[in-house]
């Protein structure tokens, strides 16, 4: 069985221009530098610091954003390098498909679509509960769950992916301005709170900067880490009692905020609907990352400054929001809900987006059914796009939904470990392909960044494990019943359309009056029986 066979880069690229399986490009790289900023600036920035404070890190959360921004940065610059190569449609899932061989490129493609999906109904979810306390803050009498006989349903998950569906199915231009305009207010949230914040911030509050570490069960309210299944599999596996705080602490929690640094694997979905990507993608996500980094580290100096990490601990579920309580700024919490509203609104239609492009990517290729992938009149896969959101919206609105963010985290953090690994055998593999940007430092920088990612997904808890096997063995089950025997790879169909990919980049050189230069020597192509 050839499991591991892999697509030529010409073979990806030749579908871009598949009749009826392709994409409109219209973005560019603020697109998706706002893109990016809008799925990453989410409940994350508003929750998951004060919650790694209070449990993980204390006032060393500071550092464990700073751990995680530079694993990821690192892990981005790798999703550079190859959107500069191949700007197509589906991530980090195409660029282990041409470099890994398929059955890894299944396991990340199948991988996305669990951690997108639960994501995207998790968070629609959380938009309609935050907006019913926005509305309440407001002192209006209204509120979207409805009631029939025992059967509850909240209309307000289905609003939001209705609206952002919507706008996506007549173009993802269109689904960007406005998501853009979202994220400019959200983003002006989050500034005007950290500068009054730093108000309230008291230099007694950081000390002791790194607490020492202590056992998990000292703290009442970390359930996270207290048992088994809730202690990080390192631990774990070391059997080391579970603790808080100290080193261990700032690692464990620098795996619980990497789930504020999720999105550019989302953003890399978009490469297909780029203009001039090899400059654009690596640019816009760049942007992007430097923009989060820088406030993501204001919001963890500003909540840990403001009250002390103990009484953070002492709250059940704490978030920014519980720091200006505990200072005595309750008038921040409209503000604060607002931003809520508005993070988690363009949250919402970047996880639609990027769930819709993975399948998309997985469909054209055959290891879906075909038919899933056909775009329309806009551009868009109008079909799958409506599907993907009433599948969202009835997961949100009719169940009660509690997926830890660890979930998401193991989800980008195997797709950031993969995709790493993938820099140096594709240098090795094709050194003659055109790279608008470089990942520097390889091989050993891209083989440090994807070890990097592996610790802290060993910091993850037991229970985010076995979720994660049991999705991987039923995604085994379906590739071998379905993906291996219709993948497109294996049945010769994409040769015919990489030759006439080559045929049209000859005639539009030649329109243009350049000679046209071939991506890859003829020799080195990499045929389905090569593979």
């Amino acid at each position: 069985m050839q499991i591991f066979r892999t697509k030529s880069v010409e073979q990806t690229l030749a579908e871009t221009e598949e009749e009826g399986h392709s994409l409109k490009r219209n973005l560019s790289w603020w697109d998706l530098a706002v893109m990016g900023v809008a799925v990453a600036v989410g409940a994350g920035i508003f929750s998951v610091g004060a919650q790694a404070a209070a449990f993980h890190a204390g006032p060393a959360v500071i550092i464990s954003f700073i751990i995680a921004g530079i694993v990821c940065g690192a892990a981005v610059m790798c999703y550079a390098e190859f959107a500069s190569v191949m700007p197509v449609a589906g991530s980090a899932y195409t660029f282990t498909y041409a470099t890994l061989g398929e059955i890894f490129a299944w396991i990340i493609g199948w991988d996305l679509i669990l951690e997108m999906l639960m994501a995207s109904s998790v968070i629609s979810k959380y938009w309609g509960v935050y907006l019913n306390d926005f509305m309440r803050l407001m002192g209006l009498n209204f509120n979207t769950n409805v009631t029939i006989g025992s059967f509850h349903l909240d209309i307000a998950p289905i609003v939001i992916v209705a609206f952002f569906t919507t706008l996506l199915v007549f173009g993802t231009k269109i689904g960007a301005r406005v998501d853009g305009a979202m994220t400019v207010l959200k983003i002006a949230v989050v500034l005007f709170v950290v500068v009054v914040g730093f108000f309230y911030v008291k230099a007694s509050n950081y000390t002791p900067f790194i607490p020492p570490a202590q056992p998990a069960s000292s703290v009442p309210n970390a359930t996270t880490v207290n048992g088994t299944m809730g202690q990080p599999l390192f631990q774990w596996l070391t059997h080391a009692s579970p603790t808080i705080y100290g080193v261990p602490g700032i690692i464990s929690g620098a795996a619980l905020v990497f789930f504020a640094f999720i999105g550019f694997d989302v953003v890399a979905t978009a490469s297909e609907e780029t203009e001039n990507p090899k400059r654009n993608v690596p640019l816009g996500i760049g942007v992007g990352m430097g923009l989060i980094i820088i406030m993501y580290v204001l919001v963890a100096i500003v909540t840990t400054g403001m009250v002390s990490y103990k009484q953070l601990a002492s709250v059940q579920n704490p978030s920014l929001s519980t720091a200006f309580e505990l200072v005595g700024a309750d008038w921040a919490a409209k503000i604060i809900s607002f931003g809520i509203c508005l993070g988690l609104a363009t949250v919402v239609m970047v996880l639609l987006l990027g769930l819709t492009r993975v399948v998309f990517a997985m469909s054209r290729d055959g290891l879906l059914p075909r038919d899933i992938s056909r775009t329309g009149k806009h551009g868009t896969p109008a079909r799958l796009q409506i599907v993907v959101g009433v599948v969202v919206a009835l997961i949100a609105a009719c169940f009660n939904i509690d997926v830890l963010s660890d979930m998401v985290n193991i989800g980008t953090l195997s797709a950031f470990t993969l995709v790493a690994i993938a820099i140096p055998i594709m240098r090795k593999k094709r050194p003659d392909l055109p790279r608008s940007f470089k990942m520097p430092g390889n091989p050993w920088v891209p083989l440090l960044v994807a070890l990097a990612n592996f610790y802290l997904m060993l910091n993850l808890t037991v229970l985010t494990w076995v979720r994660f096997l049991v999705w991987l063995v039923v995604g085994f089950i379906i590739y071998f019943a379905y993906g291996y025997r219709h993948a497109r790879v294996g049945t010769g169909e994409l040769d015919a359309e990489v030759a006439q990919y080559e045929e049209h980049q000859h005639l539009k050189a030649a329109k243009a009056g350049t000679p046209a230069k071939s991506q890859a020597k003829a020799g080195e192509k990499n045929t389905p029986a090569q593979s």
